[in-house]
């Protein structure tokens, strides 16, 4: 887990190497173990370590094989690297490393582009070829790691973050219309390859890219998410005993594969709860477990201790919890809003911030629970949407999950930024999609290949990283996904939705946990905007920078900040503060970025 960065000009000249150095800092916290830096006439790479895997300095970064010609950076963790790696000694590779950077250089120089089919997963990485002079880019199945780019006729530069590149200098900040509009219409979620920046751009989950140092370049999606039912028809026992299987197994990858200790962020839901109890099947003890919670308000508690306390005693886990104050989530919130290389809407970023600061005083790596409401059917909006049978696709799904309805964007932004319904094309166009057997099928699939990395996936990679904390999701376990995507969606969506996990629980954690409503990580100070939180998001709508940019309607603004507690998305945030996290964003970002240069 790491941070990465480079450039390759078209224009014949070096890779700037101070604005390879400058990206190189901006990642520093993504890695704090180790730097590094390479450059060959037109390219340039840098990486920043955190050493989970081979911890000696055989495994730093940028990590060239003269041998075979080929130089690498390499975000993530590879849970298949031990086999793959006897299957490249058996085809005569010498190994001069023991983690799994270097076996996706020689799986790319055995079987090419082919290799990303091969890797078990989360990764973003650029493999160099000195003596082709081209550059591969490849990012993994879900997105779990990011990966930006700038381009413009004289170069490409990319990075893990949009700070980065930032820093480097020369990015057109200008607000793409289409992004503002998704933004504000799918709760913080820019599907790739759009930024809210005209300038900046992601590289797509499930695809790479091949470019040279003329320009060319050639996009490939590598994956396609399975979405129709099997052939062959299975039992209900069937299907729990392969979900069970195939759960179990990730887990225990996402344990094993490491030369650190390995602990659980447990929320007190279901999801990271069974977390824990498979751990304890497969014989793991002196296990770390670590909750967050926050003070309450008259309509929400802001905390889920009772739901973790049990689970950690059940388990003798060594556990570990946090009680915030409202008065240090405000303190705190700049230094979260800084580390999002996207604006976040989910009020938990600001809560996965403050508890991955804690979690990495005592350990590197965690497993999270992120993944599991969309792969089995776990928000309250899937049912819903389900029964719904009148109108277009697009129009059942929008009626459940839309922030807001185009009418209501444009009356939000200025008349600068109106246009077109950008997301409801988007939307339509994906669940028009081919080999999906029913309505649901097809948004499940969305959500999971396109919805998710955005939202709740990006969120978990910038918040735990902010700190060198590696975030491992076991129910984003590729082979996992396509095993439920098959599943009918009945069996998922059964007694409220999680059919199979909870089924799966069963004896194993306590009842209350399982049959408990589904809860969200509380934060109820930036849900019901009251307070000195109120005044927070006053003053930043009304800064000169706000005012300036003008992207908001100022009778919008009036109307939230009148009855601030009475505008919230059919997903229930506070429509307040995503146009006061949005600003802020863009206030941090911009100031920042102006300062580097």
């Amino acid at each position: 887990m790491c941070g990465i960065c480079g450039e390759l000009r078209f224009d014949s000249r070096s890779a700037d190497l101070s604005a390879i150095n400058k990206m190189t800092e901006r990642l520093w916290r993504r890695g704090p173990d180790h730097g590094g830096s390479y450059s060959d006439g037109a390219l340039g790479l840098g990486h920043r370590r955190l050493s989970i895997i081979d911890l000696s300095e055989h495994a730093n970064q940028p990590m060239v094989d003269q041998k075979l010609n080929l130089a690498l950076v390499f975000n993530g963790t590879i849970y298949n690297y031990k086999e793959l790696r006897a299957e490249l000694s058996g085809l005569g590779y010498a190994f001069f490393s023991h983690g799994d950077t270097e076996v996706i250089l020689k799986a790319y120089h055995a079987w090419g582009e082919d290799c990303v089919d091969r890797l078990h997963g989360m990764f973003a990485f650029a493999i160099w070829h000195c003596e082709r002079k081209f550059l591969f880019l490849a990012r993994d199945r879900f997105g779990i790691k990011p990966l930006y780019y700038s381009q413009d006729s004289a170069r490409l530069r990319f990075a893990s973050n949009t700070q980065a590149l930032l820093a480097a200098g020369g990015v057109d900040t200008g607000i793409d219309p289409v992004a503002l509009h998704h933004q504000f219409t799918l709760h913080g979620v820019v599907p790739a390859p759009h930024t809210v920046f005209q300038g900046i751009r992601k590289l797509p989950p499930a695809h790479c890219l091949s470019i040279d140092e003329r320009g060319t370049q050639r996009l490939r999606r590598y994956w396609h998410y399975p979405a129709t039912l099997p052939a062959m028809a299975k039992s209900e026992d069937d299907w729990l005993d392969a979900i069970h299987t195939a759960l179990r197994e990730a887990v225990r990858k996402r344990n094993e594969i490491a030369d650190v200790p390995v602990g659980v962020l447990l929320s007190g839901g279901l999801d990271s709860s069974l977390l824990v109890a498979l751990l304890a099947e497969a014989g793991i003890s002196d296990l770390h477990t670590f909750s967050v919670g926050f003070e309450d308000q008259p309509e929400e508690k802001g905390n889920e201790f009772e739901y973790s306390d049990p689970v950690a005693e059940m388990y003798d886990t060594k556990h570990h919890k946090f009680l915030v104050p409202n008065g240090e989530v405000l303190k705190r919130l700049p230094e979260a809003v800084d580390q999002m290389a996207e604006p976040m809407f989910g009020q938990d970023a600001v809560a996965f911030f403050l508890l991955g600061e804690q979690v990495s005083k005592q350990i590197k790596v965690v497993q999270s629970g992120q993944g599991a409401d969309e792969v089995f059917g776990g928000y309250f909006w899937y049912p819903r949407i389900m029964e719904e049978t009148e109108g277009e696709p697009v129009d059942r799904f929008a009626r459940h999950y839309f922030d807001r309805d185009h009418d209501e964007y444009l009356r939000m932004v200025a008349s600068a930024y109106g246009g077109g319904d950008y997301t409801r094309e988007l939307i339509a166009e994906h669940l028009r999609e081919p080999a999906s057997d029913s309505l649901i099928d097809s948004v499940m699939r969305m959500d999971q290949s396109m919805l998710i990395v955005d939202d709740p996936v990006k969120r978990v990679d910038n918040m735990t990283m902010a700190w060198g904390l590696e975030a491992r999701v076991p129910f984003l376990d590729h082979h996992l996904v396509e095993l439920a995507a098959r599943c009918p969606p009945e069996l998922k969506l059964r007694e409220g939705g999680k059919y199979p996990l909870k089924a799966m629980a069963r004896g194993i954690l306590p009842d209350s946990v399982i049959d408990r409503p589904k809860g969200y990580f509380p934060m109820p100070a930036l849900k019901y905007v009251r307070g000195e939180f109120l005044e927070f998001m006053r003053d930043i709508l009304d800064t000169r920078a706000a005012r300036e940019r003008g992207i908001f309607s100022q009778e919008y603004i009036d109307m939230l900040m009148a009855a601030p507690e009475m505008h919230h998305t059919r997903i229930r945030g506070s429509k307040l503060w995503h146009i006061a996290v949005f600003e802020f964003w863009l206030q941090r970002q911009l100031e920042a970025s102006h300062s580097a240069n």
